[in-house]
């Protein structure tokens, strides 16, 4: 990949992630309502950590990462001849359509990998020892995001 499409890559996935956190606290602020201010006794809007505090669950895109991440260990794990793994790590044969190619699992494994600094490893390989894996779930469970 050419750094010009890691870079657009990179600035989609952060504008996406912007825009799903933003849209998630304007919910939020609907659903708290607004709170008076106990010094000036003014109304005002909710700031982003009193809605963390207010609501206390995970952000769902930690939650979607870590579990496509469990799901490639379980996919990893169960050996070449399966039709899950055939279809995580092969190569579709044929003729492409024109245009960008499309954002496989694999690709999608690849990059939460290296957010949490594990880019380059056998990921396959790393998912056989289970202590290690669930290390690196958690890693990116607990990544900061927007």
């Amino acid at each position: 990949m050419h750094t010009v499409e890691t870079f657009r890559r990179k600035q989609q996935t952060s504008k996406f992630r912007l825009a799903n956190k933003l849209f998630e606290n304007m919910v939020l602020r609907r659903i708290f309502g607004p709170r008076r201010d106990e010094v000036t006794g003014e109304w005002r809007r909710l700031h982003y950590e009193e809605l963390n505090d207010l609501y206390y669950s995970p952000n769902i895109v930690r939650v979607i990462k870590s579990r496509r991440i469990r799901w490639a260990e379980h996919v990893a794990r169960m050996g070449e001849e399966r039709g899950a793994y055939r279809v995580l790590v092969g190569k579709p044969e044929g003729k492409r359509p024109l245009g960008r190619p499309r954002c496989r699992w694999v690709d999608n494994i690849r990059m939460e990998l290296q957010e949490v600094g594990c880019a380059y490893m056998d990921w396959i390989g790393l998912a056989q020892d289970r202590d290690r894996w669930r290390r690196l779930v958690s890693a990116v469970m607990n990544l900061r995001v927007l």
